[in-house]
C-alpha cells in the first residue's frame, strides 16, 4: 500500500523546478521523492485548489506565485486528487485510487477496518471499491465488470499496510515542509500548514530562517 498523487501535465509550469515523470499517471509519496518529485508533487497539490475564489475567501493576489497558492492557502478542506493504492505483489494486480477519491480521505480506510461496510472510490466507468467481510477486506479493481481483478487481504494485514502509508504520508510531508523552506521562503509557513490539512496529518515545526 502506498499513498499516491494523481498527476497531470505541468503544462509550461514555471514557478519551480518539478520533475519530468513522462506518462506516469500516479506519483508514489515518501520520503524517498527527489527535490524535483517534491516540487511536481507540490505543484499538483496547488493546482488541485487553483480554483476561482466566491463567497468569503479574499480575491486573488496579483503575484503569479500568490495567484497560485491562493486557493491551497485559503480553502477551510483543501484536496488533493489520488488516495491510497494497494498491489497484490503475488498476482501483479493493482487497486488505484478512482475520481472521487482524494488523499485528505484516507482515513477512511480506518473506518472500514474497524466499522466494516464499503468505500467507494470512483463512478462509471472506473469504480474502485473496498468491502470488509468478517475478516477479510476485499479491493475490487473496477466494480463495474463483473469479472474485475480483486486483492484480498486479511483485515490484521489492512491495518499493518495503513500504519506504513501513514508513515510514507508523515515523511512526505516532513520532506515538504523543508522543501517550501527552500524554495517558498516567504509561504513556508502557511503552505507547510495547508499540506499538512490536505494530508490529514499534524503540521511539523517549520525550520527557521538561517
Amino acid at each position: 500500500m502506498q499513498p499516491v498523487l494523481e498527476l497531470s501535465a505541468p503544462d509550461g509550469f514555471d514557478l519551480w523546478p518539478v520533475a519530468d515523470v513522462g506518462s506516469a499517471a500516479f506519483l508514489p509519496l515518501s520520503g524517498g521523492l527527489s527535490t524535483a518529485e517534491v516540487g511536481m508533487a507540490v505543484m499538483r497539490i496547488v493546482s488541485c485548489n487553483d480554483i476561482d475564489p466566491d463567497g468569503d475567501r479574499l480575491p486573488r493576489p496579483a503575484d503569479p506565485l500568490g495567484s497560485f497558492l491562493h486557493g491551497l492557502l485559503t480553502f477551510d478542506k483543501p484536496f488533493a486528487a489520488g488516495g491510497l493504492g494497494v498491489t497484490d505483489e503475488s498476482t501483479g494486480v493493482t487497486f488505484m485510487p478512482g475520481c472521487c477519491d482524494g488523499l485528505e480521505d484516507w482515513r477512511d480506510w480506518h473506518r472500514l477496518v474497524e466499522g466494516g461496510g464499503l468505500l467507494g472510490f470512483g463512478h462509471d466507468p472506473v469504480s474502485p471499491v473496498a468491502e470488509r467481510f468478517g475478516d477479510t477486506v476485499r479491493l475490487t479493481v473496477n466494480a463495474e465488470q463483473s469479472n474485475s481483478p480483486v486483492i484480498e487481504l486479511p483485515v490484521t494485514e489492512l491495518r499493518h499496510l495503513l500504519a506504513t502509508a501513514e508513515r510514507d504520508l508523515t515523511d512526505f510531508l516532513a520532506l515538504a515542509a523543508d522543501w517550501a523552506h527552500r524554495h517558498l521562503p516567504c509561504h513556508q509557513a502557511p503552505v507547510t500548514a495547508a499540506l499538512a490539512r490536505v494530508l490529514d496529518l499534524p503540521a511539523p515545526a517549520v525550520p527557521s530562517e538561517q
